[in-house]
């Protein structure tokens, strides 16, 4: 994969945040999005205090807000099970405009729906300020499974092949007189997608192949003998440290 090979969540920027190793910014935003989940669900102020921490980091990396907002819009789904719980949890109860709801159910719909923000927002700022390729770096500097490294790597090589490969049997169904619009197509979208994991999985065949027969051993070579410096780590890590704080003074304070 080449190093020019970007995501959509990549922004790129020149800022202290993106200049950090990859290995660096995995530990710290694992560290963050456990020190969120052990905060409890109780302790209202300390989210807010986690917000304001990511908005730091947005701020050093120059990151927009809007455009963190509209990306963690993927979340949407999940929010559904959090709406539900207020309604469908037990007792006891509360009023609110008419409504009765449940008090360990809003709670509950509260943990799911701070917790799981904070931690899309986490995650999208590591995305946001890392390389797919640096990605897969600090994955192997951090020791990460060889199997792992190695199915991410070929995945991520090879999804832009996959998505053009689908294009390419839209295009070709289209101008044979098919329009997915109509309901009574359907069967014919899901034979394309029969045929597309058909294809997509003689193509992994034959780079298999290719692969065995220049000397691959299972194991993805090294991509990089670079190493982290503890200034690195001491300036990754200090998110973390504030963390922490958090959610030692959430339980303090629950």
């Amino acid at each position: 994969m080449g190093a020019g090979h970007a995501h959509p969540l990549y922004l790129p920027r020149s800022s202290p945040v993106h200049r950090l190793p990859a290995e660096v910014k995995i530990v710290a935003a694992f560290l963050v999005v456990l020190c969120v989940v052990a905060t409890p669900r109780e302790a209202f102020g300390v989210f807010g205090g986690y917000l304001l921490l990511l908005a730091a980091v947005w701020a050093m990396a120059r990151i927009p807000p809007g455009w963190m907002a509209r990306r963690a819009l993927i979340e949407a789904p999940f929010v559904v099970l959090a709406v539900l719980l207020p309604i469908t949890g037990g007792v006891p109860h509360v009023e609110w405009f008419g409504l009765s709801l449940s008090e360990p159910g809003l709670l509950g719909a509260w943990n799911i729906l701070v917790k799981g923000t904070l931690g899309v927002l986490t995650s999208l700022t590591l995305a946001a300020t890392t390389p797919l390729r640096d990605l897969l770096l600090g994955l192997q500097r951090l020791q990460a499974p060889a199997l792992v490294v190695t199915i991410a790597t070929l995945m991520l090589r090879y999804v832009d092949v996959i998505v053009a490969e689908a294009r390419r049997m839209r295009v070709a169904r289209i101008s044979r007189g098919h329009d997915p619009r109509f309901l009574w197509q359907a069967g014919a979208t899901a034979r394309g997608v029969g045929s597309l994991f058909v294809r997509s999985y003689e193509r992994g065949e034959r780079v298999h192949l290719a692969m065995l027969s220049r000397g691959w051993n299972g194991r993805m070579p090294p991509l990089s003998q670079h190493r982290t410096s503890r200034r690195d780590w001491l300036a990754g890590l200090a998110p973390v440290a504030v963390a922490l704080a958090l959610a030692t003074a959430g339980w303090v304070l629950s």
